[in-house]
């Protein structure tokens, strides 16, 4: 009945014909066949793994308090923002424990999402949890969160490394009490003496800076606490559906109103001089500006370094201004420290790696400078331009790269002409391959024989719907030994 449903030929067939085709448009049909079927033993592979982790919600919330939530905003939320309150608001009413990725592109609102969904979980008499990779990123959340919570009776703490002892010993008991209802902070939430008096939400910034391990240790201070992650790395939905297999996900693929474009340039080294007085013009009035290099050491390639740059900007080109250096080879608290100082404005120049790409909000830096910019994905390089026009001054971003390969410029030329994140991860996919994503995760997924994830997208989705309707029917499979024998075969060699 599955072969009739979605026209495909039978196996024997398939076989047959993908290896000595009788006629041409049989290998076509063949092929279909052999990718359907694949696509649909991974899929229920996934599935089946989802479901074994659905964990049953002891946490179920009655009320819905969205709408008081949207009163407190300065803005009004979008309809994508609205839709993914609702989907997470149906979930922590549901059966089933939450498993939520909220997946946003730069300034798409996910951390008014986030609010929404914890004021409802602390409305209802829970306590909620923000995870943040960094103390600064932490630290403005806790800003935005207190002045957004302001005049309402929710009790909100910071947690991070440099809390001093006593503060953290008194926050701690504050928690354990239930005397605070949101606890914002870093890595320092998931230490052993940190308890919860009822945990209802346990919600992680930036979802992939942290693993998975890092996850599930601050969902077990509860009894089973609903799970939101945000993450701002826009990934095409069918490659979302298979990366995040173990969570359902909510695509905010719309902007707010009044959130301006990013004037975008590409030139060439030649215009270094030119460059550098239109930093310096912003800086005079007052703006501040990045300048992102690819590499830290110089014997790394004969690209100069962050560093060694830094030295020679601050000595010819920028001399009397305040520049900072950023790159990952920093300790986490000196990191920190310079971003703050950026954040502050007490640094106006910021040269850095990309480790700027993910962090804090500076509505003051009006200028993007990225070098060598052919050596980066072109995700990569969307995610540093959200980095500026953050504020409401006119914002630049300036892409060096003296790289004249044909599809070097095309790369460059399609940022340049969008600003839509996931236009540039498809295209990102389609030249560069699923490693910029998987990369940052360790996926574990099976390698693929005929299928291709980027190309079959319409046979993923047919195969997505199929592998749903034999669960519902069979959850375990026991009228398909055979299929269930080939999913083990190919998961048997992956991670998950």
């Amino acid at each position: 009945y599955i072969q009739a449903e979605y026209n495909l030929c039978p196996l024997d067939f398939a076989i047959r014909q993908i290896h000595f085709p009788s006629k041409e448009e049989n290998i076509e049909i063949a092929r279909r066949r052999l990718i359907f079927e694949e696509l649909l033993t991974l899929q229920l592979g996934l599935m089946k793994l989802k479901s074994k982790r659905a964990t049953k919600n002891m946490l179920k919330m009655s009320n819905d308090f969205s709408n008081e939530f949207y009163s407190l905003l300065p803005f009004t939320p979008t309809n994508a923002q609205k839709k993914a309150v609702a989907d997470c608001v149906a979930d922590l009413q549901s059966d089933k424990q939450m498993n939520r990725l909220i997946q946003g592109d730069v300034g798409s609102g996910k951390t008014a999402v986030a609010g929404a969904v914890m004021y409802t979980v602390i409305k209802n008499g829970y306590q909620a949890a923000m995870m943040a990779p960094t103390e600064i990123l932490a630290t403005q959340h806790y800003e935005s969160f207190c002045k957004l919570f302001e005049g309402t009776d929710i009790n909100i703490a910071l947690l991070t490394g440099s809390t001093k002892s006593a503060e953290k010993k008194k926050i701690k008991l504050a928690l354990s009490e239930g005397q605070i209802d949101l606890i914002i902070g870093t890595h320092a939430l998931i230490q052993n003496d940190v308890e919860f008096l009822n945990l209802g939400l346990v919600c992680t910034d930036e979802q992939h800076r942290f693993g998975v391990e890092q996850r599930s240790n601050l969902a077990m201070k509860g009894n089973n606490p609903h799970l939101l992650v945000m993450s701002a790395t826009p990934i095409p939905r069918t490659m979302g559906l298979i990366i995040y297999g173990d969570l359902d996900i909510s695509v905010l693929d719309e902007l707010p109103p009044g959130r301006q474009e990013i004037r975008t340039d590409l030139v060439t080294s030649a215009y270094h001089q030119r460059i550098y007085k239109f930093i310096k013009n912003a800086v005079d009035n007052g703006n501040q500006a990045y300048i992102v290099c690819s590499l830290v050491d110089d014997n790394e390639s004969d690209l100069i370094s962050a560093k060694e740059y830094a030295d020679k900007l601050s000595t010819e080109v920028f001399q009397g201004y305040n520049l900072g250096l950023l790159h990952g080879k920093m300790k986490p608290k000196e990191k920190d420290k310079v971003m703050q100082e950026f954040a502050n404005g007490n640094v106006q120049i910021l040269v850095s790696t990309t480790v700027v790409e993910v962090g804090v909000d500076v509505p003051n830096a009006t200028v993007m400078l990225i070098e060598n910019a052919d050596r980066f994905g072109l995700s990569q390089l969307h995610q540093l331009r959200g980095r500026v026009g953050r504020g409401k001054d006119k914002s630049f971003c300036i892409l060096v790269s003296d790289n004249k390969s044909e599809s070097s410029v095309e790369r460059l030329k399609l940022l340049k002409s969008t600003s839509d994140g996931f236009k540039i991860a498809d295209y990102d996919l389609k030249t560069r391959g699923p490693g910029d994503f998987f990369g940052t995760r360790q996926h574990g997924l099976p390698q693929l024989k005929i299928a291709d994830m980027l190309e079959d997208t319409k046979i993923l989705e047919q195969s997505r719907e199929c592998a749903k309707f034999i669960l519902k029917d069979d959850p375990n499979l026991d009228s398909f030994p055979e299929l269930c024998t080939q999913i083990s075969n190919m998961f048997r060699k992956t991670d998950y």
